[in-house]
């Protein structure tokens, strides 16, 4: 089949590289807005070709979404004169918002998907290979979709390597918030404690470790997360004071001079590395 991809950053510059290394495309064709990542994308053979919006829409049997999550709403209107044929999929990290705004005349062509994986890298050289091998796709609210539709998703995500949920699209954005979106704020506001209280030269100095692990998805793209926590407020606020209960307890702990209860504390945490 023939793939088209709006977006060529890690994610769709990704898939690309995967569609093309499991031969699941026939021609992978890309679509991107600037004249500068135009060029970028075809230095590094992302796509075998640059198309306009009108001519992917055309060309291809699927249409993958690899964008912010509010730019994926905003080009819904783009795909209504689309053919009943042509699969639409979005890689995005939040789903009930999303799913909530398709328009209902492509609803059954749109499957709504996210890939559990990706970097703090943006831009088309953040493409890497394997990047979905051995990793988890969720896929919402399938009822609504055709199967001819979902029959081409899973043939693309089981090409490429990657293990398969089914999940509505209300449960998935709590459990992202929780893996993914409520770490995100956290690495965020750590980075920002440091940069407020430590000068330059210390942290260079004394950053270790724990300290770079922690805060590095605090470099991931400003725009994309501003979205991602727009689109998922509720849930993240949710989170947030979930995460605030656990800060206050080791605070209470420590303040108390209560440390066989902080090392209990400390242990339940340990257990869960015997999950992942």
């Amino acid at each position: 089949m023939n793939i088209g991809i709006i977006g060529l950053g890690l994610m769709g510059g990704s898939i690309a590289k995967a569609v093309k290394k499991y031969s699941i495309a026939k021609n992978v064709y890309g679509y991107v807005s600037r004249e500068s990542t135009k060029k970028e994308v075809l230095e590094l053979g992302l796509v075998d070709e640059i198309m306009d919006l009108d001519a992917l829409k055309e060309q291809s049997d699927v249409i993958i979404l690899a964008i912010p999550v509010d730019a994926i709403i905003e080009m819904f209107p783009q795909f209504l004169d689309i053919s009943k044929n042509t699969t639409i999929i979005d890689l995005g990290s939040t789903k009930e918002f999303i799913i909530e705004n398709v328009p209902e005349s492509i609803r059954e062509q749109f499957i709504a998907a996210h890939p559990m994986t990706g970097t703090e890298k943006s831009g088309p050289k953040a493409a890497i290979d394997e990047l979905y091998e051995g990793k988890t796709v969720v896929l919402c609210n399938l009822e609504k979709n055709e199967n001819i539709h979902v029959n081409k998703a899973f043939r693309i995500f089981q090409g490429i390597g990657m293990r398969i949920v089914v999940m509505d699209a209300k449960d998935h954005d709590i459990h992202a918030c929780y893996m993914s979106h409520l770490p995100h704020a956290i690495s965020f506001s750590l980075a920002n404690t440091v940069m407020g209280h430590e000068d330059p030269k210390s942290i260079i100095a004394l950053a270790a470790g724990g300290f770079k692990d922690m805060s590095r998805i605090a470099k991931s793209s400003p725009d994309m997360w501003t979205d991602i926590f727009k689109q998922n407020k509720k849930n993240l606020l949710s989170s947030i004071e979930v995460f605030e209960k656990q800060m206050q307890m080791v605070k209470t702990m420590v303040e108390n001079d209560d440390y066989e209860q902080l090392k209990k504390w400390m242990i339940k945490a340990n257990s869960l590395h015997e999950i992942l």
